[in-house]
């Protein structure tokens, strides 16, 4: 005998994948901007360090 269909359940799962793919792309793209930012101060920063 086939199960009866649930389909708030499948929904629910549906979207809990789609949120977390999302929330794995924004990391990825967190990461790759961090990973682009120069490691070097820039020079408002070091203007400020050195004023006090």
């Amino acid at each position: 005998m086939a199960r009866a269909p649930n389909y708030g359940q499948e929904r629910k799962e549906r979207d809990r994948q789609k949120a977390a793919k999302k929330a794995e792309k924004l990391a990825a793209k967190v990461a790759a901007k961090e990973r682009e930012k120069p490691e070097d101060r820039t020079s408002v920063e070091a203007e400020a360090e050195t004023a006090e």
